[in-house]
């Protein structure tokens, strides 16, 4: 089945096998170089502890693996061919540009322009539709924001079309980066946030009133509060649910307890994604059966959620009104 994604993390999607020819190239220390040596240290164990904590400190190894610029090709190469591979028709993939440039000390300018250009030479060649998001941490500074956000802008002619903020969200609000995005929105950026995954209803709240984001990211905590998800209904805000993700980080328990029905049912629109297929072991088929597998949805609810995906793009309007009639014919909707 063809499918739309809107949130996957680069950083999130390396091929095990990619990790380990880095390793063995940069002499990195392992009792051996084995895809199954490094799997824990990079990936959701099936008798690991979904926490927060757990799922974090996966990135804090992976980022170590970003060690030259031609790393960061072939790693944005393999994860747009596998997305191809999977069927994946059009995404948007997120990456964030600080966190990679400090094994190499390169400048977010140089780390968004060889992921664009690589993007760009390998959606090309494989009969997928790539658009790129830009993305800054809450922790971080507002100066580092506004030079990532300069990077973002001067990219747009290369497939740049939005910002995001992820991150803790308990600690730190978007309110002080709303500058930043009111400058990337002036320059014709589009903007999503990541909120409402580990944080409540105030956190989306914060994301819509202080930054203005047109997709929230995660946002399942959303409905614990009718007024905020009033506010995303008429604002018509999509949600880019990740349903395995939230619970290998620990905001839900298991997949058939998950809040996607009940955002279902409030008529908000959803899309689903993977967020990041390494970590949680998985790709977007693999997603789409787990949901209807473990929550009560059908093949029409699937195709339903790939056609809201479409609707969701950032893309222009035209743009957008051709993928989705496109989608609507192979998904004979």
């Amino acid at each position: 089945m063809p499918k739309i994604e809107l949130h996957r993390h680069l950083e999130g999607s390396v091929r095990l096998n990619t990790l380990i020819d880095i390793a063995r190239d940069f002499g990195m220390e392992m009792p051996e170089y084995h895809p199954d040596v490094l799997r824990p240290f990079v990936q959701m164990m099936p008798d690991e502890p979904r926490t927060w904590q757990n799922f974090l400190a996966k990135f804090r190894v992976l980022r170590q693996f970003f060690l030259s610029p031609n790393i960061i090709r072939r790693i944005t190469r393999e994860v747009i061919e596998d997305a191809a591979d999977d069927n994946i028709k059009y995404m948007e993939l997120r990456f964030t540009p600080r966190a990679l440039c400090n094994s190499i000390k390169a400048t977010p300018d140089e780390v968004v322009r060889w992921v664009c250009e690589t993007a760009l030479e390998t959606a090309q060649a494989h009969d997928i539709q790539v658009r790129l998001i830009v993305s800054m941490n809450r922790h971080e500074s507002v100066e580092v924001g506004e030079a990532v956000t300069r990077a973002a802008i001067a990219h747009m002619h290369m497939g740049v079309v939005a910002i995001d903020l992820a991150g803790n969200e308990s600690d730190y609000t978007a309110y002080p980066f709303r500058h930043v995005f009111q400058m990337g929105r002036a320059a014709g950026l589009h903007v999503t946030l990541h909120a409402g995954e580990w944080e409540g209803a105030d956190s989306v709240w914060d994301a819509i009133s202080n930054v203005g984001s047109e997709r929230i990211g995660h946002g399942i905590r959303a409905i614990e509060d009718a007024g905020v998800v009033n506010v995303l209904l008429q604002r018509n805000i999509t949600l880019e649910v990740c349903p395995s993700s939230n619970v290998d980080s620990g905001v839900v328990k298991h997949l058939s307890a998950h809040q996607l029905p009940i955002l279902v049912a409030s008529g908000l629109p959803i899309t689903i994604n993977t967020d990041d297929p390494l970590v949680s072991g998985i790709s977007l088929s693999d997603e789409l059966m787990r949901v209807l597998q473990y929550l009560p949805f059908t093949l029409d609810d699937i195709k339903q959620f790939i056609l809201n995906a479409a609707k969701s793009a950032f893309i222009p309007d035209d743009e957008r009104q051709a993928l989705i009639t496109q989608f609507k014919d192979w998904l004979k909707i």
